[in-house]
């Protein structure tokens, strides 16, 4: 019990800094919620919070060391932190990396950043209505478990992040490829097989 308590005030503590955060562009981190696992999240409780840990301090980390320089998004899945947004330079994006790297409980980094000036704010908010409308289309397909999925988009570009089955990584591909506006489809996903999904998919007692 003492320990479900500390968990759920490191998750609101987490919360708070993130909203705090976020607040101050250009740097974005990404918007899991730390309040409560859904059911379809296929992260541990412990692993959901450390992500967002993950994700505002490597936010703080560029920051500090680049300031405005940089538009940056970042989100952790499983430990696994993709890297979007926009960049001055090649060593920018190079440096942004190591920083993320450097990241305590990092596993890995997939670096996706775009040497080229910062997208406008009409971009950033199409790129907003794309990403509801690619999960909203997730939710109408039925088949699809919405939250088990991380949608987050640059410039029309949809990256797909979570631990999926094969199938389900085509299914969640074709069905983001057909929303309009969308330029290309990135999966950062983890696989694992139809076994571990029906483990996964039980309910806890």
């Amino acid at each position: 019990m003492k320990r479900q308590i500390q968990s759920v005030v490191y998750g609101a503590a987490l919360l708070a800094s993130l909203l705090s955060l976020s607040a101050c562009a250009p740097l974005i981190v990404g918007s899991a919620v730390v309040t409560g696992v859904m059911a379809t999240d296929r992260r541990t409780t412990g692993t959901l919070v450390e992500d967002e840990s993950i994700e505002i301090k490597v936010a703080s980390a560029v920051r500090k060391e680049m300031g405005d320089r940089i538009h940056l998004n970042v989100t952790s899945f499983n430990r696994q932190v993709l890297l979007s947004g926009e960049v001055r330079t090649a060593a920018d994006k190079e440096r942004a990396e190591k920083l993320a790297q450097s990241q305590e409980n990092v596993n890995a980094v997939v670096n996706d950043l775009a040497v080229m000036p910062v997208s406008s704010l009409t971009q950033r908010s199409k790129d907003t209505v794309i990403t509801g409308q690619v999960k909203a289309a997730f939710v109408d397909a039925k088949d699809m478990q919405v939250n088990a999925i991380k949608v987050v988009t640059e410039r029309g570009i949809v990256y797909l992040m979570g631990r999926v089955t094969s199938r389900e990584a085509k299914r969640a591909t074709d069905i983001a490829r057909g929303i309009g506006g969308v330029t290309k489809v990135v999966r950062v996903f983890e696989e694992i097989s139809e076994q571990e999904l029906q483990r996964l998919s039980r309910p806890t007692k």
